[in-house]
């Protein structure tokens, strides 16, 4: 008798390769992990050892060889190519390694350019936009300055606070303090694990820094494409 489906992120036994001249290199190697609802995942490992493609697959960008990726209970492994990008719409949040904040827009706008793809209501849209952002430590008019206006750190808040709008079951998270000194670093991590709890995400944070998990839930490494 099986339990009830996990909700959040979970990979069970998850093997992806990919072709290596007359043979197949294999990336992830019979990879599970859970993260829950509210829970900050780390993981860390040298480079190489397979954390982006970890990524690509929890975020339905690959599929893998083999194995099963359930996101908030859904096991998305099967479904079409359509279907796989409207679920990543809807329920996954990606905070990648850059911000690639469009320059002519304010911070304000960057979230509100995610609400005109998705069909939001405008007024409905500037009021969880601005909510976002304070949310996120954007105030005191930094909401209406342009990227080149801002730190790095306050465009990865920017960043954080436009892969929230959707309000994601699934936050994946690329290295987002590799750009930045340790200080700055280590208010983003604290960042992501407030939001986290108060947005209730499953969130999986790939980084190099073991310094900066002092608020991770699990700390998890990948090593030739197995976890330890």
């Amino acid at each position: 008798m099986t339990g009830p489906t996990p909700t959040g992120l979970t990979l069970q036994d998850v093997v992806l390769t990919y072709p290596d001249g007359d043979r197949r290199l294999t990336a992830l190697d019979a990879v599970s992990l859970h993260s829950a609802p509210g829970e900050l995942t780390a993981i860390v490992g040298p480079s190489g050892s397979g954390k982006s493609s970890l990524l690509a697959v929890a975020a339905t960008l690959l599929r893998p060889d083999s194995g099963r990726v359930l996101v908030d209970g859904e096991d998305v492994c099967g479904l079409t190519a359509k279907q796989a990008t409207a679920l990543r719409r809807e329920r996954i949040g990606i905070v990648f390694q850059q911000p690639n904040l469009l320059a002519s827009l304010t911070a304000l706008e960057q979230l509100l350019a995610v609400a005109h793809l998705r069909g939001t209501r405008p007024r409905a849209a500037r009021g969880r936009a601005e909510q976002l952002l304070a949310s996120v430590g954007l105030t005191d008019g930094k909401q209406h300055r342009r990227p080149h206006q801002l730190s790095g750190g306050e465009r990865q808040r920017v960043n954080i606070a436009r892969a929230l709008f959707a309000e994601p079951a699934v936050l994946l998270v690329d290295e987002p303090t590799s750009a930045l000194d340790h200080e700055r670093g280590a208010r983003i991590t604290d960042l992501l694990a407030t939001v986290t709890r108060t947005h209730r995400t499953a969130t999986l944070l790939v980084t190099h820094d073991r310094t900066l998990l002092t608020h991770a839930d699990q700390i998890l490494e990948l090593v030739d494409g197995r976890l330890r």
